[in-house]
């Protein structure tokens, strides 16, 4: 058994790939990545532009789209779309198999959307829509703008993944947009247990920029809580989500069928070659979690890593960490908006880079 089945089978983890590209669905390689134990797919407006720009796989239906009279953007979400719903055709027997409560695949909405509440719920809509499928995960970045949209679109009974979630005070807030979101569809009429979420807490980019500010302080007791942020703070988070989702509110919302929202542990492969590569993977197994790895991850894992109960060990030495942390300087809610600034921004400049790409493309290609 690989140690992606052991993920869920021993610990409750589902282990999901951090990539999607049209030669992975048509050659079988996600087939067969499903067969080893991956239990769902996230994609991103940066892993979308890799995939497009890196391949002459889209050039035959973009060049029809094109010719056909569509704009290039339109037809970004036409390749974007075609390959979501291949995805999620190869991901549905693992949805009916887990009853619904796995086998997801996520698309973003468009990330120049992310500061605009109103322009976010429209779009998450029309991509719920428009794709149709119950095993589909509208992504909304966790910004202030797209708290609100996710519960707007939780009460309208969507199943949604919340990405970009850096910090504690903000996954708290995430937390209440899933449970005021439920509240108001079960208010309504709705059926709580046809939703679904993922609360996308990322991991590795805290260490990267905590580990340059503590390079900055430099003192002895800074340097030695250089890598320990990330791991500590997914561990407090995972606390929260364990108080957050008990007592009376939601014993009162499991009663009518409703799902936890699960925490999604991203970015968990090692920026620093310094850190083993299997850390955000080994630290932060656990039930009712997730790990969304990209491909060398999956391979460090498979090769050493260690399938054991870790996300609720260390607890309060994670605390004492993020005393630590504030004791030196490291303000963690600013290094969140600082992270969340960089992911909204990284992922705007990916789409238009992308969009830049295929503009230039577009008059080389002729239908075939």
């Amino acid at each position: 058994m690989s140690k992606l089945h052991r993920l869920y089978a021993e610990q409750g983890q589902s282990p999901w790939l951090d990539n999607l590209t049209r030669g992975y669905l048509n050659d079988g390689t996600l087939a067969r990545m499903v067969a080893d134990g991956i239990r769902g797919v996230t994609a991103n407006p940066t892993i979308f532009a890799k995939a497009i720009e890196g391949s002459a796989d889209y050039d035959e239906q973009f060049s029809s789209l094109t010719a056909a009279g569509l704009t290039v953007e339109d037809s970004y979400w036409e390749l974007v779309i075609a390959d979501i719903t291949a995805a999620l055709a190869v991901l549905r027997p693992v949805y009916d198999a887990a009853d619904g409560t796995d086998g997801f695949v996520s698309v973003e909405v468009a990330p120049e959307l992310a500061r605009d509440t109103h322009a976010t719920i429209a779009a998450a809509r029309a991509l719920d829509q428009r794709i149709d499928q119950p095993n589909l995960f509208v992504k909304i970045p966790a910004t202030a703008q797209g708290v609100p949209a996710v519960q707007a679109m939780i009460a309208e009974g969507r199943s949604i993944n919340i990405t970009l979630i850096f910090s504690l005070a903000r996954y708290a807030e995430v937390i209440e947009a899933y449970l005021a979101g439920l509240d108001a569809f079960a208010g309504s009429g709705g059926d709580p247990s046809t939703v679904h979420s993922v609360a996308s807490f990322f991991v590795s980019r805290v260490d990267t920029e905590v580990d340059q500010r503590l390079d900055t302080i430099g003192t002895d007791e800074a340097l030695e809580l250089r890598g320990r942020a990330a791991v500590a703070q997914a561990k407090l988070a995972y606390r929260l989500f364990e108080h957050q989702f008990s007592g009376e509110r939601w014993q009162r919302l499991s009663g009518l069928g409703a799902h936890r929202q699960r925490p999604l542990w991203a970015s968990t492969s090692t920026k620093n070659p310094a850190y083993l590569d299997t850390l955000y993977v080994d630290e932060l197994i656990g039930p009712d979690t997730v790990n969304t790895l990209p491909e060398p991850t999956i391979a460090a894992f498979e090769d050493h890593g260690r399938v054991a109960r870790t996300i609720d060990t260390g607890v309060e030495e994670a605390a004492e960490v993020m005393r630590r942390l504030a004791a030196v300087g490291v303000d963690m809610d600013d290094v969140g908006r600082t992270l969340e600034d960089k992911g909204v921004a990284g992922f705007h400049e990916s789409f238009q880079h992308m969009l830049g790409s295929l503009h230039a493309k577009a008059p080389q290609l002729t239908p075939r």
